[in-house]
């Protein structure tokens, strides 16, 4: 039994040899990526590339991931974009002609390209695939992992007939370090790479490396076929103290002397306070020599830079260097970040407050018994208050302690509202300056700058928002950060209630309700400045009624037998001069704060100027007030009297966020019957209002002589027949007859009342105190989020005011997308500060190529004069540093560039021998050695020799395959990348 199952058990001992490796598994998986990205087949018969295409084409890559059993390797195909070719070509190609990688070795369109991968520049290729260990994959470093990788690709490339060349990357990633092999019908294209730290002494030169493109080849043939060279030398010009960037240092005396002018702030700062250009390549070039033209060995060089057939410049911007402009809009944007109040900043002391209540009560009583006052005491009371709390803080808080100087304080206050200037007492002067001011610069700003600030939703430039928002950029940048901003802002809103309760309009703001295209912040100071236009007007026609009162009860007593008709007297008040500073068409709303007192205004001025032939024969009908004038020659429906317009309350002004909350508590309200029925009779306040004035200014009116003044398109007009023919009749429209309309019912409500004596639509004082809690209590990042849409809209015309200067096409562009750009991320409420930041990023990116491009054009003598045609030259060529990787320079050493880099270089050598002469003079002042002779080049900061040649290997009866070797010199590295090709066909 025992021997009977022995071999039944040995069964399952069998091997399967078929089963992949891992290795073989790894050799499948890279044929399949080959298959799938069609790179089978011979690719040969293509054009050879143009010249410069390496550089202006369109590179493009696809990726993708395979392992090796655990380790992750990722193989990218890397190709030049380049137009369709014919079919027909593909059917004349030869199908044992060479690779295309074999033709690109020897191709001499696109020697040094500016921009490119690293191989591309070794070895001229336009195709390949990269194989690279995968991110967080150690570096393949061991000689048997490179074996086993390289024997995997050759299988690969053998099973697949691909023709693009493959490499490998090994060794650690920052030494670029790269094997590779090609495989073509009968040849093959090895890819070797040598990488060192120093340079060895006897390959310092180009006798040296041609030894070794030879020993590599020995053996072949003697002698050897002409090698083609081509060399390209680098130098870098690091020292501009000769050229300076053309930036114009501050003003510090004014800066710091307290003495800064509203010029000053009312500019945003810009430029570099660096170099912005770094260094500055330039690369000679001699493309095409052979071994015998030019002599370089260890003892004596023909390579002179400026015998160089080939020039080409770069330039090498400074890393983020500091700017003005990006400075501030940075350090303001982080303001947006901070969550202290203003009382936190400043250390206000509210308990010493509360102990000051008794005399802020006090002198709110001794102001009540002064004549113009009156407005109840608790409103008063709270006035007081704050400017007891000024100057409680302002005795309490020490000079040291103050975050902004007090000269610095006034002058940014004076440049805010310069009408402080003005005399208190010439008040009529101040107003009318103010007015015109304001009404000046906004036709100033609809005319050059109106589609910006609406674009933006930022405020009128030189508003006082926008001056606002410039003064705490410069405050939070020069003079104390967060805490002078606190201060600046406590004392502009302690500022905006004086001129309240003294009645003196807020300079450099367009009269008028609140401008909804502006931000909110502009929106409150608009409105701030209605109640005073209000309060003023108010108290204007309370001082005229007085003085015609006094002078009545003067004329009364002196003669009585004066005596004087209804019309008149109604009228008289409304001819006083202080009162006719506005239109007459206006309502002024002339009460005072409480709701039980009337005072007589402008309404009936309009019924003194108008014609009315019909009064005298309706003396005895009810005293019309407050017309306007008649209404284009219509009469009354139930009489001969003209249908006059009335005087009537303007509307009450309303900011954006009073408006979404007005919409918020009438969309509460439902769609329930009961619930529109209220929301019509909350929006019928201003109907009401134009009711009473209409009967009051047309006695015996009826509803359709108001339909036809307010709303002519429901009075119907038609035809009737009639005994005397056909007559024209009217009435109300269909909507104005359903039932429960609510222009009936307030029709039927409205009472006979003019629009002076009527409970204003529009309480002034109780908005004005609204404004300014708001803005009292807002926090220096609310305040930035407020004003950011201004800042960056003074940040973008400051683009635009330098680069008009410059003229520098690219950035027009961009500024342009940025104002597009901007407006989408500025729309109310703002949400994505990341954005915000991005986008303050990109104006920084302007301003830095802006001073790039100023600091070029004083080093190239742009803006001296030269000759015309060198001049156009230069600016050509300086445009085109700017926007391109490197440009060739006409002429090379020669031409107008060439000769302006020459001098640039002569000028640093000098500066820097000086440097050495003077380290090398000895106490007694005497040389040490010889005179020195000054090149006027420094040693090539890099040295790149390229080699090539097609010689038969392995043997001398194979095929002339090409070779090719990249050599680069630097300080402290040495490269040498060979490919070297040799006939597969008989070994």
């Amino acid at each position: 039994m025992a021997a009977d199952s022995d071999p039944e058990s040995d069964v399952f001992e069998i091997t399967d040899f078929t089963t992949a490796s891992e290795w073989e598994r790894f050799v499948s998986r890279v044929e399949e990526v080959l298959n799938d990205w069609k790179l089978i087949g011979n690719a040969a018969g293509r054009l050879p590339p143009k010249k410069g295409v390496y550089t202006s084409g369109t590179w493009e890559e696809k990726s993708q991931d395979i392992h090796f059993a655990d380790f992750k390797f990722c193989i990218t195909h890397h190709y030049l974009k380049q137009a369709c070719e014919d079919h027909d070509e593909k059917e004349e190609r030869e199908e044992d002609a060479f690779p295309l990688a074999m033709q690109d070795l020897l191709c001499m369109n696109n020697d040094f390209p500016a921009r490119a991968h690293c191989l591309v520049r070794w070895y001229g290729l336009r195709e390949f695939v990269v194989i690279v260990p995968g991110t967080n994959c150690e570096a393949i470093i061991s000689e048997s992992k490179c074996s086993l990788l390289l024997s995997s690709i050759s299988i690969s490339l053998a099973n697949s007939g691909c023709q693009v060349p493959i490499f490998v990357q090994i060794q650690q990633k920052w030494r670029r370090m790269y094997a590779g092999e090609c495989q073509g019908p009968g040849v093959r294209t090895d890819f070797e790479m040598v990488h060192l730290r120093k340079v060895p002494n006897q390959y310092n030169h180009l006798s040296g490396l041609l030894d070794i493109f030879k020993s590599k080849m020995s053996g072949n043939l003697s002698p050897l076929p002409p090698i083609n060279i081509a060399i390209r030398f680098t130098y870098i010009l690091q020292d501009w103290q000769q050229y300076s960037w053309p930036q114009q240092p501050p003003d510090f005396d004014t800066l710091l002397g307290g003495e800064v002018g509203g010029v000053e702030f009312g500019k945003l700062p810009f430029g570099a306070c660096e170099e912005p250009i770094s260094e500055l390549h330039l690369a000679t070039t001699w493309p095409q020599l052979t071994e015998g033209i030019v002599v370089d060995n260890d003892v004596y060089s023909d390579l002179d830079p400026l015998q160089a057939p080939h020039w080409s410049v770069r330039v090498r911007a400074a890393e983020n260097p500091q700017c003005l402009l990006g400075d501030i809009l940075s350090e303001f944007f982080k303001l947006c970040s901070r969550n202290e109040s203003t009382e936190e900043v400043l250390g206000r002391r509210l308990a010493e407050e509360d102990g000051k209540e008794n005399s802020d009560i006090s002198s709110a009583l001794s102001k009540l018994t002064e004549p113009a006052a009156t407005v109840p005491i608790s409103k008063l009371s709270v006035s007081n208050m704050v400017h007891s709390a000024r100057k409680h803080i302002r005795r309490h808080r020490h000079i040291n302690e103050s975050p902004l100087n007090t000269s610095i304080l006034n002058s940014v206050l004076l440049y805010l509202f310069p009408d402080a200037a003005v005399e208190k007492s010439s008040e009529n002067r101040k107003t009318k300056a103010a007015q015109s001011n304001a009404s000046g610069k906004a036709e100033q700003d609809n005319s050059c700058d109106d589609n910006l600030f609406l674009q933006l939703k930022s405020a009128p430039t030189d508003s006082l928002t926008y001056r606002l928002a410039l003064c705490v950029c410069l405050v939070n940048y020069n003079y104390g950060g967060l805490r002078a901003v606190a201060h600046l802002w406590q004392e502009f809103v302690l500022e905006l209630r004086y001129r309240f309760e003294n009645n003196y309009l807020i300079y450099g703001l367009p009269g008028g309700p609140p401008d909804l295209r502006c931000c909110l912040l502009h929106q409150k100071i608009q409105m701030l400045n209605c109640c005073i236009e209000r309060r003023r007007t108010r108290d204007e026609a309370r001082r005229a009624q007085d003085g015609y009162r006094e002078r009545e009860r003067k004329v009364s007593t002196g003669r009585q037998s004066v005596q004087t008709t209804p019309e008149s007297s109604a009228e008289i008040p409304s001819v006083s001069p202080s009162t006719r500073e506005v239109s007459p068409g206006k309502s002024w709303d002339s009460w005072s704060d409480s709701e039980d007192e009337f005072f007589e205004c402008l309404s009936d001025q309009g019924e003194m100027e108008a014609p009315n032939p019909g009064r005298e024969k309706d003396s005895s009908k009810i005293k019309a007030e407050g017309r306007l004038h008649p209404h284009n020659n219509l009469t009354l429906l139930n009489s001969s009297e003209p249908l006059y317009i009335p005087v009537t309350q303007e509307p009450a002004p309303m900011t954006e966020d009073l408006l979404e909350e007005q919409s918020e508590v009438l969309a509460k309200l439902g769609t329930t019957a009961e619930g529109s029925h209220l929301r019509a009779r909350m929006q019928s306040a201003c109907l009401l209002s134009d009711m009473e004035s209409f009967k009051a200014a047309n006695p015996g009116c009826v509803l359709e002589d108001f339909v036809r003044w307010y709303s002519p398109r429901d009075y119907v007009l038609e035809e009737a027949a009639g005994d005397e023919g056909n007559a024209v009749k009217g009435q109300l429209s269909s909507r104005m007859k359903i039932p429960g309309n609510m222009w009936v019912e307030a029709w039927e409500t409205a009472r006979v009342i003019p629009a002076h004596r009527q409970r204003r639509l529009f309480d002034d004082t109780k908005e004005a105190e609204k404004v300014l809690h708001y803005l009292a209590v807002q926090k220096p990042a609310d305040l930035t989020r407020h004003l950011l849409p201004c800042v960056l809209h003074a940040a973008i015309l400051k683009l635009k005011e330098e680069e008009s200067v410059e003229d520098i096409p690219a950035v027009k562009r961009n500024i342009q997308q940025a104002a597009c750009q901007a407006s989408k991320l500025l729309y109310p409420p703002i949400q994505d500060y990341k954005k915000i930041e991005d986008f303050i990023n990109q104006l920084m990116a302007m301003e830095t190529f802006i001073t790039q491009a100023r600091s070029l054009k004083a080093k190239f003598a742009v803006c001296e004069g030269e000759k015309g045609e060198d001049a156009e030259e230069l600016q050509k060529f300086v445009s085109s540093l700017l926007e391109e990787t490197e440009v060739v320079v006409i002429g090379a050493g020669q031409g107008p560039a060439g000769s302006i880099i020459h001098r640039l270089f002569v000028s640093a050598q000098r500066a820097a021998h000086l440097t050495q002469l003077e380290e090398d003079l000895s106490p007694d002042r005497k040389l040490t050695g010889g005179s020195y002779k000054v090149s006027d080049f420094p040693p090539p900061a890099g040295r790149e020799v390229l080699l090539r040649t097609c010689v038969p290997r392995p043997a001398p009866y194979s095929k002339a395959l090409p070779q090719r070797l990249f050599c680069v010199m630097m300080r402290e590295e040495f490269r040498l990348a060979g490919a070297f090709s040799s006939d597969t066909s008989f070994f």
